[in-house]
């Protein structure tokens, strides 16, 4: 896909249509079911645990062994080694291992086994998820930068996946009000030669198939490479797809204070676009789990994205650090599909549209680190600094039915919808050039028994928008200072009590900032403010139990008035709830991740008294997640999982229901050899009937049928 400005500053979208060859499929998928059986992966990958260890990405090692699904490196939460015990922030961590365990290859299926995050559809053709009840496309990071496209990200070249509960500017910038998921990535390692490879086949008829290679050139220079290729399948009519990623990367020792690590990210996703299915009388539609309810020669994906990012670390002294980050991003996306708006018993709606959009980023950061002692006072400081340029051309074109004069078009309800033909009619056009300047500084004091966090960022959100459809540019300065405190008790080294507050905001442009409307350029920002209390337990180093309390209110959100009809920013809605965790090894052998998560949001100050009281979107009260493997020898384990979410809204209408549901998925372990291992994935053991997510609703996707995957790793 290609958007090009032409002379006249108007926007044109060229859309390449995909080859898609049935021999090299066979071939693969039969390459696949080999492989199935003769190797697979991957090598383990793990992070260091010195809590001492840099800020991320940090020493990355390639070893045979397994490493757990617990890590103390809490570097994400503060950008200072700081072990997770010691953040005044909820945080989960999913690591390698459990990634492994549970057979998940994106980051959508991964996050499922998060308490206080689900997911939304994303209208199938991106991440989008919940945190504490706040809705984003666009907080996610690698490695501590942003990383905000629309597109579905894989886990290939993944060593880890952070979750960051709470609004924190300090740390993340703009947005992230409910908090921020960083991938922490693998790169090379100077201490041996290790290879893996992967294979991964479903009972639907997907595969994965990965490599790994990690390759010391010498002692100062060392090379790694990741690579992916996965066809999509699934129970639901007409869908599939292709996911191709690459990702070398370079650590070099420029001496033997200073390191400079590179990567560079290609990754390339096609698949069909599922909105899932409509509502029905307050409910989802059942009967239909497997139809596509678009035109499947229409309903497509294509998605490019080049990440090139260089990372240089110096020591100037025992005490001081230097990190230093420049990233370029290329993301390129076109996106065409027919959508479910409605209907009734016998009859369902349909509308279409077409959208492109291209963006490049341009992200700087450096930090600056020191640890130092005056007198019995222990210090950590960070002083910081970053910017981005961001550059976004986008356009969307609707669907028009009965020759032209229609937005929408009522159709039979069948098990293969018939779509009209249709044309397309330019609807949106826009471009936008983004810069942002943030600076900032935290302290942490450690007194003994107590300890302090306290930080200040300065954050400038400069904004120019064309809307080329409306004529009209817009231009928005956002200027704002975000405070975070934190006080942490220590009664013993292995247990901590705290309490956090931050904030952080939005900008009126939203999380994708793509054009600012006149009625946009004329508000302030979005407020979010964090209020949280929590415990955390390490009874061993294998084992750590967290516990938080907290309320998170946001502020500021435009709200419509309906006596005037003006936009006002009275609106105001609050979350509170707690969560419960425990994530390690509590016995030899067994390795589990639980939580639980209670939630209660709604929507608590409005400028329609009609609106208070309405519960929020996709936030069920109740959630329990449970994860669990034990190794009955060393050559066999078995595991074991559990997801309950209680009843939730699909929108803020409050109209349609998303019901109570519980899924269990199992796995059996075997290794074959000391290089070979063996695995099989069981999906919804019980064949539970239930709905995943929503987009809104009328977009709601249904959960996955009973499924199984074989998979295999050999390291070598």
């Amino acid at each position: 896909m290609q958007i090009t400005r032409n002379s006249d500053s108007t926007i044109r979208l060229t859309k390449e249509i995909p080859i898609r060859t049935t021999a090299i499929r066979i071939a693969l998928l039969g390459s696949a079911t080999v492989l199935s059986f003769v190797a697979m992966p991957a090598v383990a990958v793990h992070a260091e645990d010195d809590p001492q260890r840099k800020y991320l990405p940090g020493d990355i090692v390639v070893t045979g062994e397994r490493d757990g699904y617990v890590i103390d490196d809490g570097s994400s939460a503060t950008r200072t080694p700081t072990p997770i015990i010691d953040v005044p922030q909820a945080m989960t961590v999913i690591t390698a291992d459990q990634m492994e365990d549970q057979g998940v290859t994106q980051l959508g299926e991964a996050l499922r086994y998060v308490p206080g995050v689900t997911l939304e559809t994303g209208e199938g053709h991106r991440d989008e998820v919940f945190i504490r009840g706040q809705e984003t496309t666009a907080d996610f990071y690698l490695d501590g930068l942003r990383d905000d496209a629309q597109y579905y990200r894989s886990l290939y070249n993944v060593e880890r996946v952070e979750i960051l509960k709470g609004a924190n500017a300090l740390i993340f910038g703009r947005g992230a009000g409910g908090g921020a998921i960083n991938r922490v990535s693998k790169t090379a390692d100077f201490d041996m030669a290790e290879y893996g490879l992967a294979a991964q086949v479903d009972s639907f008829g997907a595969f994965a198939l990965n490599a790994d290679a990690n390759l010391p050139a010498n002692d100062t220079v060392a090379f790694r490479i990741n690579g992916t290729y996965e066809e999509f399948a699934n129970d639901r009519d007409f869908y599939d797809g292709r996911f191709f990623g690459i990702t070398p990367t370079m650590t070099a020792k420029l001496g033997p204070d200073t390191q400079l690590t590179a990567s560079y990210t290609y990754d390339d996703d096609e698949r069909v676009v599922d909105r899932g299915v409509p509502s029905l009388n307050g409910l989802p539609l059942t009967g239909y789990d497997q139809t596509l309810f678009g035109d499947p020669d229409y309903n497509f994906s294509d998605v490019e994205v080049h990440i090139a990012r260089t990372r240089l670390d110096h020591s100037f002294s025992d005490s001081w650090n230097l990190n230093a980050s420049l990233q370029f991003a290329d993301y390129g996306k076109f996106y065409s599909n027919i959508v479910p708006t409605g209907g009734v018993a016998t009859m369902v709606n349909l509308a279409g549209y077409q959208s492109g959009t291209d963006r490049q980023n341009l992200i700087g950061q450096v930090n600056l680190v020191g640890q130092f002692d005056t007198g019995a006072i222990g210090h950590t400081v960070l002083l910081g600094a970053e910017f981005t340029s961001s550059d976004t051309d986008s356009v969307r074109d609707r669907a028009l039915f009965n020759s032209g004069v229609d937005t929408s078009v009522t159709v039979a309800l069948e098990d293969t919808i018939t779509v009209p033909a249709f044309t397309l009619e330019p609807q949106r056009a826009s471009t936008s050039e983004l810069s942002t300047f943030s600076a900032y500084a935290q302290e942490q004091l450690d007194l003994g028994i107590v300890q302090l966090v306290g930080g200040l960022r300065y954050d400038r959100f400069d904004l120019e928008t064309t809307d080329l459809v409306a004529n009209f540019d817009g231009a928005r300065v956002d200027d704002r200072v975000s405070p975070r405190f934190g006080l942490i008790v220590k009664p013993q080294e292995n247990l901590s009590v705290y309490a956090s507050y931050a904030e952080t905001f939005l900008p009126s442009a939203g999380n994708q900032f793509t054009v600012l409307s006149q009625q946009d350029e004329a508000l302030e920002p979005e407020l979010f403010e964090n209020i949280e209390l929590g415990v955390k337990w390490a009874p061993h180093r294998d084992l750590l139990l967290t516990g938080a309390i907290f309320r998170l209110t946001r502020s500021n959100t435009p709200s419509v008035d309906p006596v005037t009809l003006l936009t006002t920013l009275a609106g105001e809605s609050t979350v509170e709830g707690f969560e419960l965790g425990l994530v390690g090894e509590p016995v030899e052998g067994l390795s589990v991740s639980l939580g639980y998560s209670y939630l209660d949001g709604e929507i608590s100050e409005s400028a329609d008294v009609s609106d208070i009281g309405t519960v929020l979107q996709q936030v069920p009260e109740h959630q329990i997640t449970a994860w669990a493997r034990y190794d009955v020898t060393e050559r066999l384990g078995f595991g074991g999982g559990l997801v309950h979410l209680s009843d939730q809204f699909a929108s803020n209408s409050n109209a349609v229901v998303l019901p109570a549901h519980t899924r269990v998925d199992a796995a059996i372990f075997f290794e074959a050899t000391d290089q070979l291992s063996l695995q099989l994935n069981v999906e919804n053991l019980l064949d539970e009937d239930y709905y995943a997510s929503a987009h809104g609703d009328n977009n709601i996707q249904p959960g996955s049928p009973l499924s199984a995957s074989l998979g295999a790793r050999l390291r070598f």
